[in-house]
């Protein structure tokens, strides 16, 4: 009886991935945005993509001319056991300007708009309770779009991890842009891990 029951948990139990959740965030450029939530303990991957738009198969170059209605953003799978979705929340209004309307740092246009791209009720109810949060925080309007999410389309190979790839040039990049500076006027400076 009792190998049956063990028998029986075990072709119960869910697959391995199966606990893992995804979240979907646009801040800006893509690589910025993957490169913070790479470095998150329990994410397991972040892939750079284009969603929010209505062009299907979109590729960089119509995404950046900004006739796509796509928005640069990142799919960020996770352990919900090692990082809550709340947790997720944190990091991703840190690493953004939501004071500003379709643009992030230096990179302007619809395409750069912040968002967050929820997947279920608990992340829209978690997602807005953190931008009320924000909002209250900073005292002003807040841009940033939450909305279902729809189609996500990753970017070409060459975006995948940028910031391990290019290492130099994303610096270059990520300084010249004032990325890190504008992010500590807005919200003080970074936690220490």
């Amino acid at each position: 009886m009792r190998a049956a029951l063990a028998a029986l948990l075990i072709a119960a139990a869910p697959a391995a991935d199966a606990a893992e959740a995804i979240a979907t965030f646009a801040g800006g450029c893509f690589w910025c945005t993957e490169s913070d939530f790479q470095k998150v303990p329990g994410v397991t991957s972040a892939v750079s993509g284009y969603t929010g738009g209505h062009t299907a198969n979109p590729s960089y170059d119509q995404v950046s001319m900004g006739g796509t209605g796509h928005a640069e953003s990142v799919q960020v799978t996770f352990d919900p056991a090692k990082v809550s979705y709340a947790q997720l929340l944190k990091i991703y209004w840190r690493s953004v300007d939501p004071t500003v309307k379709d643009q992030q740092f230096c990179d302007v246009g619809t395409q750069y708009r912040t968002a967050i791209f929820v997947h279920d009720a608990e992340q829209r109810r978690l997602a807005e309770s953190a931008r009320d949060e924000a909002a209250k925080q900073l005292g002003v309007t807040l841009y940033t779009e939450i909305v279902d999410a729809g189609k996500f389309y990753p970017a070409e190979d060459y975006h995948q991890d940028f910031f391990l790839k290019n290492p130099i040039r994303y610096k270059v990049y990520r300084f010249n842009c004032g990325r890190d500076a504008r992010l500590e006027k807005i919200w003080g400076a970074a936690p220490a891990h």
